[in-house]
């Protein structure tokens, strides 16, 4: 485990640098852990592949706790002992989301390109799309854009060499091992091989975004 500052007012807790389930459980049990029991002036923490990033408040926190050297140090004492209690955590709450898939035509530019560089007819590399069911490993880039793992490697294929200025919202593509959905229009170079109706991100719900890190997502053709 790799504690580092990020700025005054964070601090990014790293277990790895690879996408592995078992380092991104670590680092949602670590910010459940933190959420459950904050420190003072703790505002956040945010999972990612393989590390937390815990944003606090400087002011708040050095209050509190003036007998520590540096906030810094402070919030990397509370980090590492939560770390210490993630073997008692309560086991992560999976949610299943099936999530609607148009393919073919505007819905899919890339798919046949795709297919096409792994020796594959497009419908072969569509069913192997959907045969799995793909974690939320983090939410990022855009509000409510899950980066989602792995694909198959048979189907595997890199970010386009040159970037689209415009995605339309809903889009889903993959870029390498990941595959994600864009929740608003944007730019992006993922490889879009389908599209959904399915609303990822809503500010007026009571939960903004509609996947968190954690969810598993299966794709349903339609």
């Amino acid at each position: 485990m790799l504690i580092s500052p990020l700025g005054e007012s964070a601090l990014s807790v790293s277990f790895g640098s690879i996408i592995s389930e078992e380092l991104n459980r670590k680092a949602i049990a670590l910010c459940r852990e933190l959420e459950n029991a904050p420190f003072p002036g703790m505002i956040e923490a945010v999972p990612a592949y393989s590390s937390a990033t815990v944003f606090f408040d400087l002011v708040t926190t050095r209050k509190a706790l003036p007998e520590i050297p540096t906030v810094f140090d402070a919030v990397s004492e509370r980090v590492k002992q939560a770390v210490a209690n993630l073997d008692s955590s309560e086991a992560e709450v999976t949610r299943v989301h099936e999530v609607p898939m148009l393919v073919g035509g505007d819905s899919s530019p890339d798919l046949k390109e795709a297919a096409a560089s792994r020796s594959l007819a497009p419908e072969a590399f569509l069913q192997i799309f959907f045969e799995r069911t793909y974690r939320v490993f983090m939410i990022g880039f855009l509000p409510g854009f899950a980066y989602m793992g792995e694909v198959d490697e048979l189907i595997a294929v890199p970010r386009l060499k040159s970037p689209r200025t415009n995605v339309p919202k809903g889009s889903i593509g993959i870029a390498g091992s990941q595959t994600g959905i864009y929740p608003q229009e944007s730019p992006g170079g993922w490889q879009i091989i389908g599209r959904t109706d399915a609303e990822l991100f809503d500010p007026t719900r009571a939960e903004p975004c509609l996947f968190r890190a954690g969810d598993e997502v299966r794709f349903v053709r339609v």
